[in-house]
């Protein structure tokens, strides 16, 4: 049985699950193949809940939408608190790796799907890696396909002309809850809801 909190928490997510998947399929006359969800916002306690309980929410709401639709689905955990720090030797000095540096073996976890990405060109002081733990992935998507989709993300950025240290979407999610939680104090419009209007 559910507790109160678990069934809200799937009411909430059934229901925007079904409006990314109505708009979707507006634009596009069918549903999706593939599903990527970025999830940022996880402590180190609370990854076991997003693999016990959102990840296996979002499956069966997935499943429930309609017969004969099961996408491939990944989800990826975002952390920008990181400890570790990389360097690249260069001309018998340390000096920040190049954009775009993936480290995915030696400092990550031998049995979890995880990566370090350097998404951003820091001229002063080290640069502060982004760490990804891909907590679920049915998509058959190769390794070096998820990290370069992931770099990719962070080009997308309307309100920045070069590259940013998170995938998009989590960035404009941060700027719509700041915009909402600060200075708007209640839920947006529906007639916003396809608009970048919290940039």
């Amino acid at each position: 049985s559910l507790s109160k909190s678990d069934a809200t928490s799937r009411k909430l997510i059934f229901f925007l699950v079904v409006q990314v998947l109505y708009k979707w399929h507006k634009y596009n006359c069918e549903l999706p193949a593939r599903i990527i969800v970025y999830r940022d916002g996880v402590a180190d306690g609370q990854l076991k809940m997003v693999v016990d309980y959102e990840v296996p929410q979002l499956l069966s709401v997935l499943t429930e939408l309609t017969t004969n639709y099961s996408p491939k689905v990944s989800v990826i955990v975002v952390r920008k608190k990181c400890i570790p720090r990389f360097f690249a030797e260069a001309n018998r000095s340390l000096q920040n790796p190049p954009v775009g540096t993936i480290v995915d073996t030696e400092a990550t976890r031998p049995e979890w799907y995880d990566f370090y990405l350097i998404s951003q060109l820091a001229r002063q002081g080290t640069v502060n890696p982004t760490y990804y733990n891909v907590v679920y992935d049915n998509s058959g998507l190769k390794p070096d396909h998820m990290q370069r989709l992931t770099y990719k993300m962070c080009h997308l950025y309307y309100n920045w002309p070069g590259l940013i240290r998170v995938p998009a979407p989590c960035q404009y999610a941060h700027k719509l809850t700041f915009l909402v939680s600060q200075s708007i104090h209640r839920e947006p419009s529906l007639e916003l809801a396809d608009k970048l209007f919290y940039l």
